[in-house]
Order: structure tokens, then sequence, then C-alpha cells
């Protein structure tokens, strides 16, 4: 029969062998913003694992647009061939199409690690950075930096940075590219009026406020080649009462994209404000990519708290999205793509070296090392 999780789609000019996308996932493993030999495990256990799309975790398109000094960045020639050096290995020995991630961390930047309490990081700490957001607004009390507030000049570096950095990442060889508008990062802090409290022609009115980021948008776009696909990853609501980014304002922010000629949204939710209250459970932002579907025609990924295959076929086949995207899933169980397929009876790519744990060659000898009699 028929799988909605196993069916392509074309994305702008990409088109992916299978629906499940392995979701973007810090590692803040990173040395000096190059990628590591933990990128490279870490990325090619998925690639040969069967996923349709890989999209690395975060990268800062500035230094200080990381998160943490742990985290990637692409504004080098020494990032952009450390980088390489990965998806060189992922697609001699994979099968998936390689997406990259590209975000400025904004006022939420120069944290630690998260296994050394991920806290800001204090001025006085030689790992520090200046902060920049919209608006001279902390992302919450203790401790937290109180960013510079961007002037057009800062917004303008920015924004030649994102575009500078498509750049690399095509000549690395990246099929996709994500911009970061989500989880209360720099382009989310314009969105949100809980970060943004400008004056001028970028804050204030929902027009207003999404101005930056379609700037954005518009400078990558014209940067990334159309053979290759190019989306942006929202947050649909902070989850805060007294906030009006909602799943309204994200529609509306998300057809302005569409109109641009964004391929697709990548729907979450929430990350700028520490108040948030958010209503979690299996499939939690569904509902936000269903209506942003049905009310803009864009491709959807869904994210959060998707765990089981059948869970997942059951989002695309009612229409909830058109792709899903899976992080703690994966990192649990590298090999859900297998597993998914068998659960749904279709099949998935296998490494050839792999191939003897496929379900139609377990138990049988191993081609050209066959068992000796009288040896287990």
């Amino acid at each position: 029969m028929k799988s909605y999780l196993f069916s392509p789609i074309t994305l702008g000019g990409l088109t992916l062998n299978n629906r499940i996308i392995v979701a973007p996932m810090c590692q803040y493993s990173a040395n000096d913003g190059l990628a590591t030999d933990w990128h490279l495990m870490h990325l090619g256990q998925y690639a040969v694992s069967g996923p349709g799309l890989i999209i690395t975790e975060a990268v800062g398109v500035e230094m200080k647009g990381r998160i943490s000094p742990g985290c990637l960045s692409l504004c080098s020639d020494a990032q952009e061939d450390s980088l390489k050096r990965v998806v060189n290995f992922c697609n001699q020995f994979g099968n998936a199409r390689m997406g990259i991630q590209l975000a400025h961390a904004g006022r939420k930047g120069s944290t630690d690690l998260p296994w050394l309490g991920g806290k800001p990081i204090p001025a006085s700490d030689t790992r520090s950075w200046e902060t920049e957001a919209p608006s001279a607004l902390p992302y919450a009390a203790n401790g937290w930096h109180t960013p510079k507030a961007l002037d057009k000049l800062g917004m303008a570096r920015i924004k030649k940075a994102f575009a500078d950095a498509a750049i690399r990442a095509d000549r690395i060889g990246f099929d996709l590219v994500e911009l970061h508008a989500a989880h209360g990062y720099l382009l989310h802090q314009f969105l949100s009026p809980l970060s943004n409290q400008r004056t001028d022609e970028y804050g204030g009115s929902l027009e207003n406020r999404m101005r930056f980021p379609l700037e954005v948008f518009d400078a990558v776009k014209a940067v990334w080649p159309k053979t290759k696909a190019l989306g942006v990853r929202i947050s649909a609501t902070d989850w805060v009462a007294s906030s009006s980014w909602d799943i309204t304002e994200a529609t509306t922010f998300t057809a302005a994209l569409t109109a641009l000629g964004c391929d697709f949204i990548d729907v979450s939710s929430a990350g700028n404000a520490a108040e948030q209250e958010i209503k979690v459970g299996p499939g939690y932002q569904t509902g936000f990519a269903a209506e942003i579907r049905t009310k803009t025609g864009i491709a959807t990924m869904a994210v959060g708290q998707i765990t089981d295959p059948l869970q997942a076929e059951t989002i695309l086949a009612t229409g909830q999205a058109d792709m899903i995207a899976i992080a703690r899933a994966m990192l649990n169980n590298p090999r859900w793509v297998w597993h998914a397929a068998e659960a749904l009876n279709q099949e998935a790519a296998y490494a050839p070296q792999y191939m003897r744990s496929h379900k139609s060659l377990r138990g049988l000898p191993v081609p050209g090392n066959p068992p000796v009699a009288g040896q287990k």
C-alpha cells in the first residue's frame, strides 16, 4: 500500500526520496566555529540510515551569531572547509540530501554549553561576546546580557552575513538552506513584540516587525540557486498570553514568505520569552503546521514529540503537514527510518555495508564469509 511518509516530495528544484527529515540538533561541539569529527559522526550516521533530508544544527552566519562557543559558524574559509569535509562524507556514503540551517542567535548568544549550565557567559570571561538584538532588552533576568540595539549598519552587516553564508553553503554542496526564524533567535526577535520595541520602520506593526526577516530572506534568495530549496523555520507562537506573535501573525508572515518564493516552512514554537507556558504533548505543534498549510498552501514540516512511525504517517495522511522532522527520536534511534519502513511495509535506503541487517537478509550467511561447520 502507498505510504505518505515514504513517498517523494519536491521543494523548489529539489526532490527528496521520502518525507522523513532529520531535524536540526545543536551539538555544541565545534572548535572556534569549525566542524569536528563529532559532526562527521553525528551527521554521517544519519546519512547512511535512509532519511530524505538531513538539516545541520544552527550555523551562525557570523561568530557573534553563535549560541555558544561550541556552535558552528560559516564565515571563514576554514569553517567552510570543515563543513565541506562532513558533507562530502555524507554524500559519498549516504543517500540523503543535505541541508544547512543558517542562524543568528541575537540576544540569546554568548551562553555556555548546556552540560556546563547553559547560562549567559559573564562579560569578564574571555569566551563572551557582546550580543545584539532589535531592542536593548535581555531575554530574561538572572544574568542575561542586555543586548546592543541594532542600528541600520548592524542590520545591513547581518543581512550580508546571511547571504555570504548561503554562497559558502552552495559551494560546500548543500542542497537546501533553512533560515532560522524560530526559538527566540534574532529573526524571531524582530518578529515578536516581546523582543522588538523599535519605533522605526522595523518595529511596531506586524508589517514593520516582518520587514527585516523578509529582507534577509530576499538577500539569501538572490544568491541561492533555483535548482535547490530555500525555506524558513518559524515559531508559530510565543506561548505568552501578552504577546501578539501567535498562529495568526505567523500565518501572515508565512504568506509573505510564500509570495517571495519560499519553498517550505518548518513549524515549531516558543523560545522567545522566559515566561512562556507551553502545552506539551505528542505532536503538540502539528496543529500549527496544519493551519499554516491550509491557509497559505505552502509545504510544511511538522516537528515536536513525533516519535512513532504510525503517528508520523497519520499526520501526513490527514493533511496536517507534508514532511515530518524528527530530532530526539533520531538521537535515541539513528535507524528510525529503517524501523519505520518495516512498520509501514516500505523500503528505505541502506548503506551496502549494513544491508545484512535488512529483514530480507537476517539470519543468512554473510556473502563471502560462510559459517564453518562446528563453529557458531
